[in-house]
C-alpha cells in the first residue's frame, strides 16, 4: 500500500488496524501476522494483497501458459477458476500453490479441489460410467450442473442449507427477544429480514429455497405468538393471513445475465 499511497496518515491508520486485534467474549487476541479476523477492514486488505499476489500473476499465467480458455472469479479470498482442459487445471494448481507459498499463504486443504463441471460434464461422466457431476459452494450458493425444462444444460444455484439454518436460528433468537412486541412491530422487522434475504438469494433456479425460507420464518413467528399466552388460538389460517400482510412473496430479483444486460428499445 505504501507503493500506491503517499499519504502517511492513511498508512498509519492501516498499521493501527493491523495491530488492533479482536475482542471476543471479553478477551483480546492479537495476531502477529495477517489481518484481524472479523474486522471490517480485513476484506479490503485481502483484496489489495491478492491483487498483486494472485490477480496480476493469474492473468499473466493465462496469457503465457494456458492452452485453452480460462475463467477466473475471485471475491476476497474465495476463488473459482474454470479451465477448458484438465491439463491446464493441474498445471495451474501446482503453480498457484508455489506462488502463494512465496507470500506466506496456503491453499485450504479441504476447500481446494479439482472437479469436472460444465456443459459437457454429465455426458462425459456417463460415458466413463461415473455418477452425476460434483457440486461446489461459492459465496453462499451451491452450483449444480442441471438441465432446463427443455432438457438443455443449465447452471443452477441453490442456497447452502447450513447458511439458511444459521439465518433461521438468528431469527428465532431475535423473535424470542421481541416476543411481547406488538404484532405490527414484529411484522415490520420480519419484513425487513425477509426482504434482505431475498435481495441476495433471489436468483434463478432458487425459488424453492426462497419459499422454504419464508415458510420457516412464518412458522417461527407463529410459535413465538403462541408462547405469549397458553390460551392463544393462533391457527395456521390466521398466521397465513398475517404473513401475507407483512412478509414479501418470493420472486426472482436477479434474472439471467442475457436478460439483465439486454438492450431494450421501444422500436
Amino acid at each position: 500500500m505504501e507503493h500506491r499511497i503517499g499519504d502517511e496518515r492513511i498508512i498509519r491508520l492501516v498499521r493501527k488496524r493491523l495491530k488492533a486485534g479482536v475482542l471476543e467474549n471479553g478477551e483480546l487476541s492479537v495476531s502477529e501476522t495477517g489481518t484481524p479476523q472479523g474486522s471490517v477492514a480485513s476484506p479490503l486488505f485481502a483484496n489489495v494483497y491478492l491483487r498483486y499476489v494472485f490477480d496480476l500473476w493469474a492473468n499473466r499465467w493465462r496469457r503465457r501458459e494456458a492452452k485453452g480458455n480460462l475463467i477466473i472469479l475471485r471475491y476476497a479470498d474465495d476463488i473459482v477458476v474454470g479451465f477448458e482442459h484438465e491439463a491446464d487445471a493441474r498445471r495451474f494448481w501446482d503453480a498457484m500453490r508455489l506462488r502463494l507459498e512465496e507470500f506466506s499463504l496456503a491453499l485450504h486443504p479441504d476447500k481446494t479441489r479439482l472437479l469436472e463441471f460444465g456443459r459437457y460434464a454429465v455426458v462425459n461422466r456417463q460415458r466413463r460410467g461415473l455418477g452425476r457431476p460434483e457440486t461446489f459452494a461459492f459465496l453462499g450458493f451451491i452450483f449444480i450442473c442441471g438441465r432446463s425444462r427443455r432438457g438443455a444444460f443449465q447452471l443452477q444455484r441453490k442456497t447452502r442449507g447450513d447458511r439458511m439454518r444459521a439465518k433461521l436460528r438468528q431469527v428465532k433468537e431475535e423473535l424470542r427477544r421481541r416476543m411481547h412486541d406488538l404484532i405490527p412491530v414484529q411484522g415490520r422487522w420480519l419484513k425487513q429480514v425477509v426482504r434482505g434475504y431475498f435481495a441476495y438469494h433471489a436468483v434463478p433456479t432458487n425459488s424453492r429455497v426462497l419459499g422454504a425460507f419464508r415458510y420457516h420464518v412464518t412458522d417461527l413467528w407463529r410459535r413465538t405468538l403462541r408462547r405469549r399466552s397458553q390460551k392463544d388460538a393462533m391457527t395456521w389460517e390466521r398466521m397465513s393471513r398475517l404473513a401475507d400482510a407483512w412478509l414479501p412473496q418470493p420472486r426472482i430479483l436477479h434474472p439471467w445475465p442475457d436478460q439483465r444486460f439486454a438492450v431494450k428499445h421501444p422500436r
